[in-house]
């Protein structure tokens, strides 16, 4: 890229010289990749017109034939884990990486921070330890747990983007589980103004009756989370919803087998949408070694026939978004010495190459880039009510990413931004190398932050 020197502001807002041009053959807008040069000003996509107009702006940036403008990605499921638990993952880290992955909104969980965000007050903390350190714009949604049903509606007019819940331990204490009734109690309080609900979908008695996972075999943990229990718990989720008249949102779909009842479902018009992961499109059970504990996660990775499913399930419309999911923790409780499914914390981290994993498993199917961002920026954008995000349109934020579709790199654990470099992609090799990321139209360069707190309503 080549960037063209500063000439000067206008006189008014009117006829402001924009702040920053992006010329290219390649730039992905709603009808596709096109010719296009781009302009932002005021952190504002303020024109967009075909390559060779002549737009000019105080910084300008000449796109290779190889290089491809798109909107900066949304990730709508990271856990930040700040405060409380600052030593697995934090608002600089996790924001960096996010960053370096062409991913320019984050929104955050609950947990795994101390105090989960269940109240206004433990969101006014989150959002005060986060303000100063992130260097992308960052939302946050709020926890439906056991007697936390009054701070529902606080919470939402508070700014939080909708709840997320579990149906079986969450894996910490502070976090607690929603009982069958008390998932209807809460959805029809979310029902009066409109609010969504995050659903982990397991079952907590199914997974109970399953084989208890133990030691260094992959299998073994894999027959302790059985596709069932998340089989069960997702028809639940559909029929409350249902019931209620509420929106429900399915996170990170594993088990194919769901795919036919969540068609049905939004067939006859339920409130449902489906999230699925880089991890569960571009990894399989039959591949993991014994004692590769940093591909554990919950739902787990399942068969290779499974993933090929979901792929069709993305293709036709079932599964709406493709989110990180990312979970770090320190190394310790990934218990990588010992290799034990059992005892390890599950999460898997890949907030930083969620683009080239699914873009790597993407073009050998046949399916173009186009798709991939979509599936990754509009889509999930969409879902939170980021209605500044997710697209390179007139009045949208000015939210870049260039990237190198056809450039390949070898993943290097050393070089990633969160906090705690263990990755199941080590040593991988990708295609798609994130070159640039502009947030509001200026380049994420690391010498400070400047991302933005972002509320709903406002985004």
């Amino acid at each position: 890229m080549s960037t063209g020197e500063e000439t000067g502001r206008g006189a008014t807002a009117a006829d402001r010289v924009p702040d920053l041009v992006v010329r290219g053959e390649r730039v992905l807008v709603a009808s596709g990749e096109q010719p296009r040069e781009v302009a932002v000003t005021d952190g504002v996509i303020t024109a967009i017109e075909p390559l060779g107009a002549g737009l000019e702006g105080r910084r300008v940036v000449e796109l290779t034939a190889d290089q491809v403008l798109i909107p900066g990605l949304v990730d709508t499921h990271v856990h930040v884990n700040e405060p409380g638990r600052t030593e697995w993952e934090g608002f600089a880290s996790a924001t960096r990486a996010a960053a370096a992955g062409g991913v320019t909104t984050i929104v955050d969980m609950p947990l795994n921070s101390i105090p989960p965000t269940v109240d206004v007050a433990a969101l006014e903390l989150k959002q005060k330890v986060a303000r100063d350190q992130a260097f992308v714009d960052v939302g946050f949604w709020g926890g439906a747990v056991p007697g936390n049903g009054a701070e529902l509606r606080p919470l939402w007019d508070a700014g939080v983007f909708g709840f997320k819940c579990f149906l079986l331990h969450s894996g910490v204490e502070e976090f607690g589980y929603l009982e069958p009734d008390e998932l209807e109690e809460d959805l029809r309080v979310l029902a009066d103004f409109d609010g969504l609900m995050l659903v982990h979908a397991e079952d907590s008695r199914a997974i109970d009756r399953a084989p208890k996972p133990h030691g260094d075999h992959y299998d073994v943990f894999l027959a302790s989370r059985p596709r069932g229990a998340e089989n069960v718990a997702i028809a639940a989720v559909i029929e409350t919803a249902r019931w209620t008249g509420a929106r429900a949102h399915v996170l990170h779909l594993s088990s194919s087998d769901a795919l036919p009842m969540i068609r049905s479902a939004k067939r006859e018009g339920v409130r449902l949408t489906v999230e699925t992961c880089p991890h569960y499109l571009a990894l399989a059970a039959e591949e993991i070694p014994d004692g590769a504990t940093q591909f554990k996660c919950c739902p787990p990775i399942r068969e290779i026939d499974n993933r090929e499913l979901l792929w069709e399930g993305l293709l036709d419309g079932t599964i709406d978004c493709i989110v990180s999911d990312h979970s770090p923790s320190t190394p310790d409780l990934k218990e990588l010495e010992t290799g034990d499914f059992g005892t390890a914390w599950g999460g898997v981290s890949s907030l930083q190459l969620g683009l080239a994993i699914v873009w790597t498993e993407a073009r050998t199917r046949g399916i173009p880039f186009a798709r991939v961002v979509e599936w990754m920026s509009a889509r999930p954008a969409g879902i939170a009510g980021l209605r500044r995000k997710g697209e390179i349109a007139l009045g949208r934020d000015g939210d870049l990413a260039v990237v190198e579709p056809d450039t390949a790199f070898v993943v290097d654990p050393t070089r990633l931004h969160h906090k705690n470099p263990i990755t199941p992609y080590a040593d991988r090799a990708l295609s798609g190398a994130v070159v640039a990321t502009y947030l509001r139209g200026e380049e994420i360069t690391f010498d400070r932050p400047t991302g933005r707190l972002l509320a709903r309503g406002d985004a």
